[in-house]
């Protein structure tokens, strides 16, 4: 029998590194690794499959027995252990390569690649493969309702979030493009990550060279709808194409959202059929099509994958409810990009119609609390009843660049929103419960764990008489 291998990772709290990680140990390899500061999920998730993980990075701590180092892209090369990897000259790879390598070089692989929507439209692709027989391997980038943001198969299929943030400090390509895909998911491209991208351009080029990977027997699947998505395949000789216009090759004549979920009726190859899924939301009829046109390419039935979208549970951290207390929800979301943050408020709308909508917004990525973007967040909180802005998480490092809060606020209230930006030393949580009355749904949006403040405001709540 083959002695497994020790898989070192550096660091290891991501929710790609952690899913990583438990594929690894599920496969039977042996897996450690190190971090400044692990939070849930995946501390929970971690410490559930028994990966050891010490907190706190210190060069005596790397194991003497590892067999290689797998870096994620949130460590930079100045760590004090990136130094002594080098120094010592230990083999070392990234968490993209080494996952492309293991999974995805043999399989037939589907990279669910866009600005917005990949986690929920990996998940949900997962879910349909997996409900529909076909025994897929998973990587994604968040954590499924109930599950785990990893799945090891054993069918011959791997389906994995195709980020196209930088790979490694060693490796400044997008991370996709280590994934061999089979098929490869375009479903939006907008200027996104400005601390690497200069711009839309250089973001096209990144997602055009992962198109490129897909080779004579695979197929690009895009949204017919989105620009950003056109411009990327436009050269690419095998495109299915989805969306409302008739011409795609799924498209979709009708949809409504109805009692929380999406039904919509769904056309392909000359046969048309009904599909429902709890989601809410036009941008969620996009993650639900490109799922399906995925799983279609699989050669899953569409009945099949009627029966696999219905019993969806969701992924954690959109449009995720917390909990009730003092007769007000409070709801956690990753939503930071503009469009993002539009788009799940209208969703919000759909799903508790005749509800007051307060938005708790923390500019945290270097993208989100750029000034760039304060029109387009403008347009985009004009969607809720109540604006409150968080501190801006990197004001230091962004400098002149940083978003105007304040600026942000003032044109909020002149368009008829209630609005504050909640000074740097105040208490946030103080501040946003000033706000709020009874029947309020409370949208906590950050890319951050945000302080914890979802599950605080839910504890304030039930505290009060």
């Amino acid at each position: 029998m083959q002695k497994p291998c020790h898989f070192y990772l550096l660091p290891i709290g991501g929710t790609a590194t952690a899913a990583l990680a438990g594929l690894l140990k599920e496969a039977g390899e042996r897996v450690s690794g190190v971090d400044a500061v692990l939070y849930p999920p995946t501390s929970e998730l971690l410490a559930d499959i028994g990966i050891p993980v010490r907190l706190g990075f210190d060069p005596a701590g790397i194991p003497a027995d590892l067999d290689k180092v797998i870096i994620g892209n949130a460590i930079p090369r100045s760590n004090a252990e990136v130094q002594a990897v080098l120094a010592r000259g230990l083999p070392y790879t990234s968490q993209a390569e080494a996952f492309g390598d293991r999974f995805c070089r043999t399989a037939r692989t589907i990279v669910v690649a866009g600005t917005h929507g990949k986690t929920t439209t990996t998940a949900l692709t997962s879910h349909i493969l997996t409900a529909g027989g076909l025994d897929p391997t998973a990587l994604i980038g968040g954590v499924p309702c109930g599950g785990r943001p990893w799945r090891l198969g054993h069918g011959g299929w791997t389906v994995v979030e195709g980020d196209e943030y930088n790979t490694a400090f060693f490796d400044k390509g997008p991370k996709f493009l280590h994934y061999h895909p089979h098929l490869f998911v375009v479903g939006n491209v907008e200027f996104d990550h400005g601390d690497i991208y200069s711009d839309l351009d250089a973001i096209l080029a990144a997602f055009r060279a992962g198109v490129a990977r897909v080779g004579g027997s695979g197929y690009v699947v895009a949204n017919s709808a989105d620009e950003g998505a056109r411009a990327a395949v436009a050269d690419h000789a095998s495109v299915v194409w989805y969306g409302l216009a008739p011409e795609s090759t799924l498209s979709c004549s009708t949809w409504r959202v109805d009692a929380g979920s999406l039904h919509a009726e769904l056309h392909w190859d000359g046969r048309s059929f009904d599909i429902e899924a709890p989601l809410v939301g036009r941008h969620n009829l996009d993650n639900l099509m490109a799922a399906t046109a995925s799983a279609l390419l699989t050669g899953l039935t569409p009945e099949a994958i009627a029966r696999a979208a219905s019993t969806f549970p969701g992924v954690r951290r959109r449009l995720e409810e917390i909990g009730d207390a003092a007769g007000i929800t409070v709801i956690d979301d990753f939503a930071h990009h503009p469009t993002a943050v539009g788009v799940t408020l209208e969703g919000t709308r759909q799903r508790y119609s005749g509800r007051r909508i307060v938005v708790v917004f923390e500019p945290r990525s270097l993208t989100a609390g750029r000034s760039v973007f304060a029109s387009a967040y403008e347009e985009a909180l004009t969607k809720a009843d109540v604006v409150v802005v968080a501190p801006v998480f990197h004001r230091a490092r962004l400098g002149h660049q940083a978003l105007d809060r304040n600026a942000l606020v003032a044109a909020l209230c002149t368009r008829g929103i209630e609005a504050e930006a909640v000074p740097d030393d105040a208490d946030l949580l103080s501040a946003v419960r000033g706000h709020l009355r009874v029947g309020d749904v409370v949208v906590c949006m950050s890319s951050g764990d945000f302080g914890g403040l979802p599950r605080r405001l839910v504890g304030v709540l039930q505290e009060e008489p």
